[in-house]
């Protein structure tokens, strides 16, 4: 097979869409993860009008036996996997700040992705140029924390948090793979029209996915163990 395969996470609407259609637009083949399958399928099947090749998979990233069932079918159907964009994520602080709404934004945010990475990491090392990609946030910038005018007066500790969590773990991830063809990277998709981000963002869907496209289709010669936003490195 010739084809590179991405598989995108939270990928039936919003950023992680517009990720798989663009990646998909370049000829790759994208398999969209959302946690009910036919929300994954319905996505899959808008692609497949545009002429992509795409699939739709169950995928809860919190759910290990789903995770499992995504790996088993990567290994049969391709034998090896070259993106994968960790973009499912969730907003808990409109519930309050206290510790169960904490704990919620690091499932998803946090060790969701860093449980379906490392089941996916033998896959990604059979491809000849494996991308991570983690969908992180200014907001996770600790380099901002205090000075982000997006904060205002509102206090965001279990996004913010889980954030720069992901961040720091995207810099290890790096430093564990620093000896594999793979290459592994934060970044801020910017303040985008998406549900999370509301109809008064500045920023259109398809300007938002161009960080993560960008990443995931890094050259030999890319970085790796960064953040970015519009392929400028940001402040971790």
């Amino acid at each position: 097979m010739t084809k590179q395969v991405a598989l995108i996470t939270g990928a039936y609407k919003g950023l992680g869409l517009e990720i798989g259609r663009q990646l998909g637009q370049m000829g790759i083949i994208v398999l969209l993860g959302a946690r009910d399958r036919a929300k994954a399928e319905a996505a899959a099947h808008i692609l497949q009008g545009e002429h992509i090749e795409a699939h739709g998979v169950e995928l809860d990233v919190t759910n290990s036996d789903q995770i499992k069932a995504v790996v088993n079918k990567m290994e049969s159907d391709f034998g090896r996997l070259d993106i994968l964009v960790n973009n499912a994520g969730v907003y808990t602080d409109h519930l309050g700040t206290h510790i169960d709404a904490i704990r919620a934004s690091f499932e998803v945010n946090l060790f969701g992705p860093q449980a379906l990475t490392e089941a996916l990491l033998p896959l990604l090392k059979a491809s000849p140029a494996g991308r991570i990609v983690n969908q992180s946030s200014i907001l996770g910038s600790l380099g901002t924390l205090l000075t982000n005018p997006m904060y205002g007066e509102r206090s965001v500790p279990a996004y913010t948090t889980s954030k720069a969590a992901l961040n720091a773990w995207t810099v290890q991830l790096s430093i564990a793979l620093r000896d594999t063809m793979i290459k592994v990277n934060s970044c801020h998709p910017g303040w985008v029209k998406t549900d999370m981000g509301g109809a008064g963002a500045p920023m259109e869907i398809r300007e938002g996915a161009e960080s993560a496209v960008w990443l995931a289709t890094l050259p030999k010669d890319g970085p790796t163990g960064g953040f970015f936003h519009k392929r400028e490195p940001l402040p971790w």
